[in-house]
């Protein structure tokens, strides 16, 4: 079945045509680094690896190039605050990104540029867009000149009014309309800067993702993904200064974006109190169940991290590993073409969570354990796809959680003799002990398991 993916420039669902079948070009705007990143950052990081496992299930080369903002404003702010160097700063906190997104199951992208090692490409594609008069020197400052740009506002579908109002456009003396954006802006002593033809300064943020894309994907490529917050007005800047250096019909082909994460229905924010990290949340579980979570609804559509849904979605896991408990896996099985053409259908992750349920329930209810041994081998392809259900059962439900596995089993064998002797109330002491440190017993004729509660 052929992909169909929906399209933010058209405003539908198309379907799906690589410029070159032999090599599919994917180009996802990556973190700011100065802080931990934020659950609502991790959805479109866990979405586009999907998107990437999918994409490199059906075509025989996938690049797919994320990059790494390392000079921007808020950086500089951070770099102030902390009392610490820049590159001190930005190199920790990449790390903790990438420790973040390797947590989370994620796939690295073949591709991570530093913007900082890419600022040669920018300059050469400010100097390209002065020459063709899209863009201009004030102040030194370099501008984009919207106006001369007659396509602005194709991706975002707004008209210009709405655009200005949206944007909350800085009024400066510099620029010639208050909706040009910053193309290049001076660096004073202290600042980040390189020396340019318009003084010692810095680009904006919206170039640096147009020369590293161009850099490592060409002129033009298949998929440009980010969140809906990117939609206006960085993506819609990045697509009309890099149409404006190489004609109407380049840059990105084909749009993706991904709906807004909310916690406990409400904007996540600092000052409601529930602003929740990665850092935070994988200090209280599994990186594979906030994964879980950020797959549980469609991608373009809104969703909202609260307790019950992180709830719901611990017990599916846990059903779907303890279909998985026990068996003799076959790493040669195929993958459910219901999962496959769940993902060709605009990613629709719920649906492909549904099909996996489906196995597990066949698993369950058949005797025969030569094909219980076949389902499970599905299942586990099956779930390869969205990047689950590939560590050990055990390791699963026993969890990394500090505990003394030693004690654990010590005290299950203390049960075990007090059971052989008889001795039930002894037996739910101990039993009644380990769920109170959080370990449930589950008893059957191959002997008795645990796992956290």
């Amino acid at each position: 079945m052929p992909i169909f993916l929906h399209n933010t420039l058209k405003r539908k669902k198309e379907l799906f045509s690589p410029l070159d079948p032999t090599n599919v070009r994917l180009y996802v705007c990556g973190p700011t680094v100065y802080d931990f990143a934020h659950i609502g950052n991790a959805r479109p990081y866990v979405i586009f690896d999907v998107l990437g496992r999918l994409l490199r299930e059906i075509y025989p080369k996938v690049t797919y190039v994320r990059n790494i903002t390392d000079i921007d404003d808020k950086i500089i702010t951070a770099s102030r605050k902390n009392g610490e160097e820049i590159s001190a700063l930005t190199q920790r906190t990449t790390q903790y990104f990438r420790d973040d997104m390797k947590s989370l199951g994620n796939i690295p992208p073949d591709v991570e540029p530093l913007a900082t090692a890419h600022v040669k490409e920018m300059m050469s594609m400010i100097e390209s867009l002065i020459e063709k008069e899209f863009a201009y020197e004030s102040e030194g400052h370099v501008l984009f000149a919207v106006k001369n740009f007659p396509h602005y506002g194709q991706l975002s579908h707004c008209n210009h009014d709405e655009m200005i109002a949206g944007a909350r456009v800085e009024i400066a003396p510099y620029k010639r309309n208050p909706e040009d954006f910053i193309l290049w802006k001076p660096s004073d002593e202290g600042i980040p800067g390189w020396e340019s033809p318009w003084g010692r300064g810095r680009p904006g943020w919206h170039i640096e993702c147009s020369a590293m894309s161009l850099k490592y994907l060409g002129e033009t490529f298949d998929i440009h993904g980010g969140g809906q917050d990117l939609i206006f007005p960085h993506h819609e800047n990045e697509l009309a200064q890099s149409q404006a250096c190489f004609g109407p019909q380049t840059f990105a082909r084909l749009w993706l974006h991904n709906g807004m994460l909310t916690v406990n229905g409400e904007k996540m924010s600092k000052s409601l109190g529930n602003f929740i990290t990665m850092r935070q949340l994988l200090e209280k579980m599994p990186g594979e169940l906030v994964r879980f979570v950020l797959l549980s609804s469609h991608y373009r559509q809104p969703l909202d991290w609260n307790d019950q849904t992180v709830l719901q979605s611990r017990q599916s896991l846990d059903r779907l590993y303890n279909a998985l408990r026990g068996r003799i896996l076959n790493s040669e099985t195929r993958a459910s073409e219901s999962i496959k053409s769940a993902l060709e259908d605009d990613l629709n992750t719920p649906f492909a969570l549904s099909a996996l349920h489906e196995i597990a329930s066949q698993l369950n209810k058949t005797s025969d354990e030569s094909e219980k041994n076949q389902l499970a081998s599905h299942l586990k392809a099956s779930g390869a796809w969205l990047g689950l259900l590939q560590q050990d059962p055990e390791i699963w439900f026993k969890g990394d959680q500090g505990v003394d596995e030693v004690e654990i089993l010590s005290l299950i064998n203390q049960r075990n003799d007090a059971r052989a002797n008889k001795n039930f109330a002894e037996a739910d002491r101990v039993r009644d002990m380990l769920l109170k440190m959080g370990i449930l017993l589950e008893d059957s004729s191959k002997g008795t398991t645990w796992r956290h509660v």
